[in-house]
C-alpha cells in the first residue's frame, strides 16, 4: 500500500493521496467539511427537505475510505432516518488503512466501532448497521454493477475527470440513472460544461449550487419524473 498515504487538509481531518493517480480522496482545503457540505447538506438534507421524509436509499460512486457513509450514518443516527447505503469501490481499502484514518474522531464511538467490525463483511454482503442503516460495498467497476435496487441520492464521488475520465462519460453517467427513482437527487463536488450536457440529456434538471471550500461550484441534480 505504499502508493496510498494520509496526508492532513486545512481543517484538520485527513485523506488519502494515490501516488499513482496524483489524486487525494477528498478536498486538500478540508476532506471532513466537504464531505459534510457536498453530500450532506446540498444532497442528503436537500432530498430529506424536498420529500419530506426520514428516509433514503443511497448510492455512493467511489466507497474510498468510508467519510461519507461515516458521516451519514452519524447524522442519520442523530435524527432517526432510515438509510439504505449501497457504495461501489473498485478498489477497496484494506481493514487496517480504513482504520488508521482518524475518523473516529468525526462520529459517535459506537458508530465508528461497528463500522470497523462489518466492513470486511459489507464487501461481500448487506450488513445491518445500527438500527436503520444498511450498508453494502460492492467491490466492483461501475459498469459491472448491477441492482434490483432504485435509490434515491447518488453521492458522486469519484476522482476528478483528469484523472479518471472514464467515470464521467455519458456511458457511465448512463448506467446509474438506470437506478434512480424519479426524484432522485444526483450530488457531485464538480461542475463542467460536459457534465451539465450530460445530466441535461438523461433527463435531469440541473443547479449550480455554492461548492465547499476551494471550489466556487458544485452540480447538483434531480431526475425529472
Amino acid at each position: 500500500m505504499e502508493k496510498l498515504e494520509f496526508v492532513d487538509t486545512a481543517d484538520g481531518s485527513k485523506t488519502l493521496f494515490h501516488r499513482e493517480v496524483g489524486e487525494h480522496y477528498h478536498s486538500k482545503h478540508g476532506a471532513k467539511q466537504e464531505s459534510l457540505h457536498v453530500f450532506l447538506k446540498s444532497g442528503l438534507q436537500f432530498y430529506l427537505d424536498k420529500e419530506n421524509t426520514t428516509k433514503a436509499s443511497i448510492l455512493e460512486i467511489g466507497f474510498g475510505t468510508g467519510l461519507n457513509f461515516l458521516l451519514t450514518a452519524d447524522f442519520a443516527n442523530h435524527e432517526n432516518l432510515t438509510i439504505d447505503y449501497v457504495g461501489i469501490e473498485a478498489y477497496p481499502l484494506s481493514h487496517q488503512l480504513i482504520q488508521e484514518s482518524g475518523y473516529d474522531q468525526f462520529v459517535d464511538p459506537v458508530i465508528w466501532n461497528q463500522f470497523c467490525k462489518i466492513y470486511p463483511e459489507a464487501l461481500l454482503k448487506s450488513c445491518s448497521f445500527q438500527k436503520e442503516i444498511n450498508l453494502t460495498i460492492p467491490h466492483q467497476q461501475l459498469l459491472q454493477f448491477q441492482s434490483d435496487k432504485k435509490f434515491d441520492l447518488v453521492y458522486f464521488d469519484a476522482f476528478a475527470e483528469i484523472h479518471q475520465p472514464e467515470m464521467w462519460t455519458i456511458e457511465s453517467l448512463s448506467h446509474i440513472r438506470q437506478f434512480l427513482n424519479p426524484g432522485a437527487v444526483f450530488v457531485t463536488y464538480a461542475i463542467t460544461g460536459n457534465l451539465k450536457r450530460a445530466m441535461k440529456s438523461l433527463g435531469f434538471s440541473i443547479e449550480k449550487a455554492p461548492g465547499a471550500p476551494g471550489k466556487r461550484e458544485m452540480l447538483r441534480a434531480v431526475l425529472l419524473a
